[in-house]
């Protein structure tokens, strides 16, 4: 993936020895012998605050006084109702993304334009800046909205730092989290809770390992030969089926992850992914894919601009505007940026096609739909436009002949594509109802420490959207 004049950190991965064995146990230990809720919490958040400065010290300071900022408005917020204070948090949050995500994207294009001779000054993007601006905004809509409350301080900077879903969400609303801190974490249920949590952390691994990084090296070959020149068509397609199957697999695992280490300390936080390969249309894909995202742009963007309310043009509008920020969002890029329209474009032709009751056998829905969002992925996965144009061309016949990339995993392929499309969610297999629980957990467990020597063996792979 591209990270243009941004440099990037080396967070600690949830899939690494360092977490599973080290960071892991201990957060466990200190958050179940707190026998008080203060002390409880004060543990995680300086255990969060550790697990993010671990990437870089640098950072922490950062996080801190976006936490208080944001806190200290939602208390002018209150207190007078201010739309002034409420658009001064906003501003300030869009800004901090702004400066260390889209400077330098911003002063290329200037330079494009004027013709000005300017060489980027490297930025450490912070991890997880998009993640948790865009959480303390959906925090400070609410207080002005009336549908929160400002809580102590110690209690929002738990919700805003908390570990499993700090760095790449999902985007938790208030309510979803704080409410819960008071709850006894010994209470009736402990031992399912721990072992739910610990087979969806699994799965997650699983994804990550077994599947995600296992297809990734042949998308990133192809992607690499089309930046520099031409590719097949056997090699468009494997290499951008494989990112499919990659992303899905990769962002999936993460919010599994983060789900169920949360799940481990007795919180439930809300699922990301709905099996977003079987949707029927593209409305039904963003219903599925990264929902909490979704769900953010929905009601603080799409809805506050009119929504389904004022007629189709106006509908329209606002799903454009809604999906371009949704595609800026991703990535200081136009290839982002031309995604985001890609799906805008995609979602008001199904608005359009269904208005007047029209529809698709399933099969064929669900066929329209993942050519759709496998032609979007060109866009998301490709660094150029040049590199994107060269993969459409060679998707349509207009490349190489012959392919000099080979080694696409055909079995592992299937193999995903398969469970993407036909096999059981993730939040299914964690919510079975087996009983007793305890074996389950302990060859949960079992199959975590084999996957970890694995792992160990290599370097972890990023998860993708740590990018974002």
């Amino acid at each position: 993936m591209r990270t243009g004049a941004l440099c990037k950190a080396c967070p600690m991965l949830f899939h690494s020895q360092l977490f599973v064995f080290l960071f892991l146990p201990v957060a466990l230990c200190c958050f179940y012998a707190a026998r008080r809720a203060v002390p409880r919490e004060y543990a995680v958040i300086a255990l969060s605050f550790v697990f993010y400065g671990w990437a870089d010290i640098r950072f922490v300071p950062l996080l801190a006084c976006s936490i208080l900022l944001n806190w200290a408005l939602a208390f002018v917020i209150r207190e007078h109702r201010s739309m002034i204070a409420l658009w001064a948090g906003v501003v300030a949050n869009l800004a901090t993304i702004g400066y260390f995500k889209y400077k330098n994207f911003f002063l290329e294009n200037i330079e494009f334009l004027v013709g000005i001779d300017w060489e980027p000054s490297p930025i450490l993007l912070p991890i997880g800046i998009s993640f948790f601006t865009f959480q303390q905004i959906s925090y400070l809509a609410d207080v002005h909205g009336g549908r929160a409350p400002v809580y102590p301080l110690r209690k929002y900077a738990f919700y805003v730092s908390y570990f499993p879903q700090l760095i790449a969400g999902p985007i938790v609303r208030h309510n979803e989290l704080i409410p819960n801190m008071d709850l006894d974490p010994w209470r009736p249920g402990v031992a399912e809770r721990i072992a739910r949590g610990t087979v969806l952390f699994v799965v997650g691994l699983v994804k990550k390992f077994a599947i995600a990084d296992q297809i990734a090296p042949h998308a990133n070959i192809v992607y690499a030969a089309a930046r520099d020149g031409a590719v097949s068509t056997a090699d468009a397609w494997t290499g951008t089926l494989a990112f499919t199957i990659q992303i899905y697999f990769d962002f999936s695992a993460y919010s599994d992850m983060a789900i169920g280490l949360a799940m481990m300390m007795g919180f439930i936080i809300p699922a990301n992914f709905d099996a977003p390969y079987k949707a029927l249309s593209i409305r039904d894909f963003w219903r599925r894919w990264h929902m909490t995202l979704s769900r953010f742009l929905r009601d603080y963007v799409y809805i506050p601009l009119g929504g389904n309310r004022f007629g189709v043009g106006r509908q329209i509008a606002a799903q454009f505007i809604t999906m371009t920020l949704c595609g800026l969002w991703h990535g200081a890029g136009w290839t982002f940026l031309l995604w985001g329209v890609w799906h805008a474009v995609g979602m008001s032709a199904n608005l359009l096609w269904s208005r007047d009751g029209r529809t698709l056998q399933p099969i064929a829905a669900w066929i329209v739909t993942m050519l759709f969002v496998i032609g979007g992925w060109v866009l998301f996965r490709a660094e150029t436009f040049g590199a994107a144009q060269t993969i459409y061309l060679a998707m349509f016949g207009l490349g190489d002949v012959v392919s000099h990339i080979g080694g696409f995993n055909v079995w592992l392929a299937l193999a995903g594509a398969v469970i993407a499309c036909f096999g059981p969610t993730s939040q299914d297999v964690a919510l079975m109802r087996l009983r007793p629980w305890r074996p389950l957990a302990a060859v949960a467990a079992i199959g975590l420490f084999v996957v970890m020597l694995e792992v160990g063996k290599g370097q972890p792979i990023d998860f993708i959207y740590f990018e974002f």
